[in-house]
């Protein structure tokens, strides 16, 4: 059974930092490419950056330079460090796996930036 578990959401002002985990198990994690996946309310989701087996980062635009993800494969997590958010980050974010064709999903982690 695929279990991907984030945590580290929550409230934060703006200009303020979180990092978001993602635990997964069930899967042969060092062959996925990770990703951070967000969905404001009335909004698509987002895709906000990934990191594939071989460490190669793709990061969305409006995110660039304020966001870091990372994983560590002895420990099967995936991390999202996201400095100088702005009230335009708030939104549930989505831990994704991915191989080939299969994909999977966690249950997501709600992040607010608010004053």
């Amino acid at each position: 059974q695929v279990q991907l578990v984030e945590s580290g959401g929550g409230l934060v002002q703006p200009g303020g930092s979180l990092r978001l985990s993602c635990a997964a198990s069930g899967i042969i994690f060092n062959l996925n490419t990770m990703g951070w996946y967000r969905q404001a309310p009335g909004k698509e989701r987002e895709l906000v950056a990934s990191i594939t087996p071989f460490l190669s980062t793709n990061y969305a635009d409006s995110v660039k330079g304020r966001f870091t993800t990372s994983r560590d494969n002895a420990k099967d997590t995936v991390y999202l460090q996201m400095n100088s958010l702005k009230t335009e980050d708030t939104a549930v974010y989505y831990c994704n796996a991915q191989r080939g064709v299969s994909a999977h999903w966690g249950q997501g982690t709600q992040v607010t930036v608010s004053s």
